[in-house]
């Protein structure tokens, strides 16, 4: 969609122009960060692996790295979402650390870092609906809720003609039992009409000593 494609390079040029300054300026940017990275990473830095760097310097070096790699991810459209996440975890300690307009106490000052911190609230805005995304594709929640439907669905169709199988072959089974239940009896179909038959000579001869009982 040709949207996404002016957009996302607009939403990702700050990002991009903001890492490159940060590696001209990395010093002075670190004196930002520097408040910030006392209370958190340095006061947890026994807990961190070794491999984790602790001095501002060196994070602001990462967090600029990660602003113009997924900068540019997201200009290009490549891996759109999974770049909008690194951005927006690389702009929460950035607005943290330079915008903290809660502590000055100069009144314009703190208007001017107020108004920075809304802006980058506003690109944290821009960046969720591009975390949220999908290009028109259904989304992982909502295949994942249909996959389940559809094997929830085919799970009782199974189940059903399961059902169906096992009453037929009980039914079969009974006819079975059935039939040489009377074979067994002598009383299966052949041998009912052999002794009807029987029954009827039986009658014939019996006849005559009948009337004959009567007329005495």
């Amino acid at each position: 969609m040709i949207l996404r494609r002016v957009a996302r390079p607009l939403l990702a040029s700050i990002f991009i122009s903001g890492g490159i300054n940060a590696l001209r300026m990395k010093e002075q940017h670190a004196e930002v960060a520097k408040p910030l990275v006392d209370r958190t990473v340095r006061e947890k830095a026994e807990q961190l692996p070794s491999s984790v760097p602790t001095d501002p310097v060196t994070l602001v070096q990462v967090d600029a790295a990660a602003k113009i790699l997924g900068g540019s991810l997201l200009a290009l459209g490549i891996f759109p979402r999974l770049s909008a996440m690194v951005l927006l975890g690389s702009l929460v300690p950035t607005t943290v650390a330079a915008h903290p307009f809660w502590e000055e106490k100069d009144e314009q000052a703190k208007q001017q870092q107020l108004t920075q911190f809304i802006k980058n609230a506003s690109l944290a805005g821009g960046l969720l609906l591009a975390v949220a995304d999908t290009g028109g594709k259904p989304s992982l929640g909502w295949r994942a809720k249909h996959a389940a439907a559809e094997m929830n669905q085919q799970m009782q169709d199974t189940a059903t003609t399961v059902q169906r199988r096992a009453g037929k072959a009980g039914k079969k089974a009974g006819k079975a039992t059935g039939m040489a239940k009377r074979k067994k009896s002598g009383k299966g179909p052949k041998a009912a009409k052999a002794a009807a038959k029987v029954a009827k000579r039986n009658a014939k001869r019996k006849a005559p000593a009948a009337v004959r009982g009567v007329l005495r």
